[in-house]
């Protein structure tokens, strides 16, 4: 016996799947304001933003670079960390 979808099954079948794929993209994206940084960031430890207490993202070698904490006082940028030591 050979199933055959009406148009009607169909229509509502592939509703259904955009709505499912909709609904998880909206459930698994966070909201702007939880989203990181962009790029290598310094982080400070208060606004005057002196006193260097974190530094996150990769360096020119791309190895990921994880120092010190998070704090909301914080300057990102595009450009990657010197590497330690420098390659050959």
């Amino acid at each position: 016996m050979t199933y055959t979808m009406t148009p009607k099954t169909l229509r509502r079948t592939l509703l259904a799947a955009l709505l499912l794929a909709a609904a998880t993209f909206t459930a698994t994206t966070p909201p702007a304001s939880e989203a990181a940084p962009a790029g290598n960031c310094i982080y400070y430890s208060d606004a005057s933003k002196t006193t260097e207490v974190g530094k996150f993202g990769k360096d020119c070698c791309n190895n990921t670079i994880a120092q010190g904490i998070r704090t909301s006082y914080y300057t990102c940028s595009q450009g990657c960390f010197i590497c330690y030591p420098p390659p050959r």
